[in-house]
């Protein structure tokens, strides 16, 4: 560039006796310019003698927050084979339902809403989490009850008692004002474990009906077959991982829903009519493709609880909590295409 004269301290050539090939502002002279300029303090003074302050603690915390999960594999294939014993379970109840024998799989299903309430409430941790507890195993023995013996069947009852539980229950929640403080932040998951109670008592209810319960073998058959699929695909080939802090694979999520259409298709070509491949593959795709987002979600919910901070759930309700939800989610959506396709 130039130099300073010795004598008068000034300077002396400004520009260079010969042209740069390049612009004087590209992109490696902006970065020396950049570099050799004063840095500005935070009071606003340039502070250019002050050194830079290290940036361990950044990268740190910036490592901490995308902190690698490895994936276990025998928990993964726990988690699988109990979404596929829960599944089972659910289908030889409704398969061995009758006009007379409906209770026993009312008390198969009021186990399973037993274990989605105790997973789900320790997992969200409503404000009065006892009371909300308590309403909910109240709401799904009454919504057993009702889709046993109204008649005629249908979920009108169950939507009702859906609406009644959730009102009782942020009414529990008001009692005391530790636990009103918190009970806009809290409506979401109140909602999510009574709805997922009373989901629980819609078998019973198509069992009742003359297609229900082929309707809930492809269904649930999708259900237990896509998550086993993706929990075992996971401890074998968890990559490409959907994100470093939740243990999953989408190979694994991507191959469960498409094994799960697939099985229900192949159901619906065996099944007596109105069930055909294609109806059974569109009643797969949607229960498979549901459950598989909602097991996925809960593990996103698990590791935002974990960068935040929060203590991790119990690990038996943690594990149960992706196929019990899966399920309780994808049964709504069973009875309306039933409805609306097969009726």
């Amino acid at each position: 560039m130039g130099t300073f004269c010795s004598g008068s301290g000034t300077i002396a050539d400004v520009f260079p006796t010969t042209p740069r090939d390049s612009d004087a502002w590209d992109e490696d002279v902006s970065r020396e310019i950049a570099r050799s300029a004063p840095r500005r303090g935070d009071s606003g003074f340039y502070a250019g003698d002050r050194p830079e302050e290290p940036a361990e603690d950044d990268e740190d915390e910036f490592e901490e927050e995308v902190r690698f999960v490895p994936v276990r594999r025998q928990l993964s294939v726990a988690i699988g084979g109990f979404a596929a014993l829960l599944g089972a379970g659910l289908i030889l109840g409704a398969q061995s339902s009758g006009p007379d024998a409906r209770l026993p799989y009312a008390i198969v299903l009021l186990g399973v809403q037993a274990l989605y309430v105790l997973a789900f409430t320790m997992a969200i941790r409503p404000p009065a989490a006892g009371i909300v507890a308590g309403v909910c195993m109240a709401t799904g023995l009454a919504a057993d009850y009702l889709a046993v013996t109204s008649d005629p069947a249908g979920v009108l009852d169950l939507i009702y008692l859906l609406v009644g539980g959730f009102v009782v229950a942020l009414v529990g929640q008001t009692i005391r004002a530790k636990d009103r403080l918190q009970l806009r932040d809290a409506l979401g998951g109140t909602f999510v474990i009574v709805l997922g109670v009373v989901s629980f008592a819609t078998p019973l209810v198509l069992v009742r009906k003359p297609i229900g319960t082929q309707a809930v073998l492809v269904c649930l058959a999708a259900v237990a077959l896509s998550l086993l699929v993706a929990h075992l695909t996971d401890a074998v080939f968890p990559k490409p991982r959907i994100a470093p802090a939740v243990p999953r694979g989408a190979t694994g999520v991507i191959l469960g829903a498409m094994l799960g259409t697939l099985a229900a298709a192949a159901l619906g070509s065996v099944l007596v009519l109105p069930f055909t491949p294609a109806k059974g593959a569109i009643l797969g795709f949607a229960v498979a493709g549901i459950a598989g987002l909602v097991d996925l979600a809960v593990n996103f919910s698990e590791a935002g609880r974990s960068m935040a901070g929060d203590a991790p759930t119990f690990w038996v309700a943690r594990h149960m909590q992706g196929p019990l939800g899966a399920f309780a989610l994808s049964l709504p959506i069973t009875y309306i295409l039933t409805s609306f396709m097969l009726s």
